[in-house]
């Protein structure tokens, strides 16, 4: 159930973030088929890896999943959710990005100078990439996503759950629908404030082609873009990042919160 809940709420989510994520490139929806065919099941993985993670976690910790897990226990649940996500998110993250950056083709075998996208779509670009980079090129930049979404992943479940517990009143079990919508807003635009120095150097590694390669690897990629830009340019995007997480991340745990309760209701 925690798979479903995670699928759903992702689901939804998609087609709230995914313009703001967008905007600072240009075009709304451009490389969206992609995030549409892979956000729900993202979702459903990490929400079901981090359940399933505490749930062992506190079994073998404490003897029984039932128990209070520790904040520690919660990040190292979290973290783990970010090295899952990165197997998955990878070829859909660099799509994302081919397809948002990518510059008008002309073609010099004809007389014919428009101008053409080299990707005609995502499942196209997504071929590309394979065709000319290997396989490989699917995951490039690959290292910074994995710093990206442990540190991230990890602070993200951490953060809900303190507010949850912080914002449930005494004598409740579980927290009401505010406290679910405060919680969950906060998580996403903690977590992406954190995330976002990683994701910029994430990014210019996943839009670096074949045959324009300057960047070695993160640190050079860093290295070189402190060095053009200030340090600065690590934080781009950062206000964007955060305003299009907190009502991400709103419907993502309120609406896995309530297939959660529901699918309780039910089974009573």
């Amino acid at each position: 159930m925690d798979f479903i809940a995670g699928a759903i709420g992702g689901g939804l989510s998609t087609a709230v973030g995914y313009p703001l994520d967008t905007v600072k490139i240009l075009g709304f929806y451009k490389g969206m088929s992609m995030s549409v065919l892979t956000v729900s099941l993202i979702s459903s993985v990490s929400f079901g890896t981090y359940r399933n993670c505490l749930y062992n976690i506190c079994r073998l910790r404490y003897g029984t999943s039932d128990a209070k897990p520790s904040k520690v226990d919660i990040s190292l649940a979290g973290c783990t959710t970010g090295v899952v996500r990165v197997l998955l998110i990878s070829p859909a993250e660099i799509t994302k990005v081919r397809m948002q950056t990518q510059k008008p083709h002309h073609s010099v075998a004809t007389s014919d100078h428009s101008s053409k996208p080299k990707y005609r779509g995502s499942m196209h670009c997504l071929k590309m990439i394979a065709k000319e980079e290997g396989l490989g090129g699917l995951y490039r930049g690959c290292s910074a996503l994995l710093c990206r979404d442990c540190y991230s992943s990890a602070l993200y479940f951490l953060t809900y759950s303190v507010l949850c517990d912080w914002l449930t009143p005494a004598g409740k079990s579980k927290p009401d629908i505010l406290a679910v919508l405060v919680s969950g807003g906060c998580a996403g635009t903690l977590g992406w404030g954190v995330a976002t120095p990683m994701d910029v150097i994430k990014s210019r590694l996943q839009a670096d082609e074949l045959g324009q390669h300057k960047y070695r690897g993160p640190m050079h990629c860093a290295r070189e873009s402190v060095k053009a830009e200030g340090l600065t340019v690590l934080f781009k995007g950062l206000g964007l990042n955060c305003i299009r997480a907190f009502p991400v991340n709103m419907v993502v745990f309120v609406t896995y919160e309530a297939v959660l309760r529901l699918a309780e209701h039910l089974t009573k």
